[in-house]
């Protein structure tokens, strides 16, 4: 008997996912909870766990978008192999060694078993074909070699060797002119998480009153005080003594005294939040995604520091979950860590404001009458002017500058 396995609801707003992997190959023996292959919604990346243990027989292949209660793949009643299996499977007759392990046996995309290990999956052989690349000349670093779609995408056609020149000098002439360097064009399909990061960022540009204002920070006091208690933060918490904590603070401190910057507008009302949910913008793999440290405003720099690195480890490991990535009531993005000095970010919606931190630049200022250099960091303020007035976006900007530059007042919150 057979158990068909669907794809499950993952949240109110989300119809439909995209098979992004299959961890296990069609035919293979899985254990009950064991996880077959991965999703990608609009909002995250999570694994489908097997309901049963058994033989899998997939349905659905890479690339493939399914609605919400599609069926992936179902589980035959199997046994788990006998131990010494493997070994007999290696003891093929002598006849059969002279086919290459890289080379396919069949050529069927309809047929997935047509693909055996250290060939192409049915995504990844799609590709191959397109850019006219034979899969024999890839090299695989999926599961017992077998060619992934990533492997895929990177892969490039190599140049064709010189033809004889022994055609006719009609022919010749009639050949297109030759082009100096590569001209290779590839194509990839929107990944769902993409498609929604371009449709918000563009609904955030023709939906809100967007304006952006700037400030400086002279970072030298923040550095000498992480350079002074580093070892001994460390030494006590487990966790480095980052910018992005001190960031944190002086957002929180500074929502509470201008709490429209902390809103956002829900039909004909503006909603005010006595709490701060603060986004932190990060870097995955898969695209930009924005994690949430829920009651930022009651946190200590150490949790908040540690509370960071879960969320960005989890980012990069693609393991954030929907409730992880959702109601938050500001952000905050860092594209100085790209070498940014200066940019306007894209408000994060329903929010109403975004602060950008950009790189720290060695430059020249003025100080008490004297030019002296400094550390120096620009820091932007995005904001929708339908909530947020200008005098409650410059003020709040020039708090978190003084509270960054003059650190004590964040622990001493003065």
């Amino acid at each position: 008997m057979s158990l068909e396995i669907k794809v499950p609801a993952v949240g109110e707003s989300i119809t439909e996912v995209t098979l992004a992997q299959w961890l296990k190959q069609d035919g293979d023996y899985v254990e009950m909870d064991e996880n077959i292959a991965e999703l990608e919604s609009d909002k995250a990346t999570f694994e489908l766990p097997a309901e049963k243990a058994g033989i899998l027989r997939i349905i659905a292949q890479e690339g493939d978008t399914l609605e919400i209660g599609a069926v992936v793949c179902s589980i035959e009643d199997g046994d788990a192999p006998a131990a010494g299996g493997a070994d007999k499977k290696e003891e093929a007759p002598a006849e059969k060694e002279e086919t290459p392990a890289t080379t396919p046996a069949k050529d069927d995309p309809e047929n997935p078993d047509s693909y055996a290990a250290g060939t192409a999956s049915p995504a990844a052989a799609k590709i191959l074909r397109e850019k006219g690349i034979d899969a024999s000349t890839i090299k695989g670093t999926g599961k017992e070699g077998r060619i992934t779609k990533e492997d895929a995408e990177k892969a490039q056609a190599k140049p064709a060797a010189p033809k004889s020149e022994s055609k006719p000098a009609a022919t010749a002439a009639a050949s297109a002119p030759a082009v100096a360097g590569a001209r290779n064009e590839r194509r990839e399909k929107m990944t769902s998480l993409r498609k929604t990061i371009a449709k918000r960022l563009v609904s955030v540009k023709n939906e809100t009153a967007m304006l952006t204002t700037f400030n400086e920070v002279n970072m030298q006091p923040i550095m000498d005080l992480r350079s002074k208690y580093k070892d001994t933060f460390k030494e006590k918490h487990g966790v480095g003594l980052g910018f992005m904590s001190f960031f944190t603070k002086a957002v929180t401190t500074a929502l509470k005294e201008w709490p429209a910057v902390n809103a956002r507008i829900e039909e004909n009302e503006i909603v005010f939040s006595d709490f701060a949910d603060v986004s932190i913008a990060v870097s995955a793999p898969k695209g930009l995604v924005v994690p949430v440290i829920r009651n930022a405003e009651s946190m200590s720099l150490y949790q908040i520091e540690k509370e960071i690195i879960t969320l960005a480890t989890k980012a990069r490991d693609n393991k954030l979950t929907i409730d992880e990535m959702t109601g938050g009531t500001f952000t905050i993005t860092n594209g100085g860590v790209f070498g940014s000095m200066m940019s306007t970010p894209i408000i994060n919606a329903p929010q109403s404001a975004i602060l950008g931190m950009h790189n720290i630049v060695q430059r020249p200022v003025a100080e008490n009458g004297q030019v002296v250099i400094r550390p120096m960091m620009y820091i932007a303020l995005s904001y929708d002017h339908r909530v947020i007035d200008g005098r409650e976006s410059v003020s709040f900007l020039v708090r978190v500058k003084q509270l960054l530059e003059d650190p004590a007042r964040l622990l001493l919150e003065v």
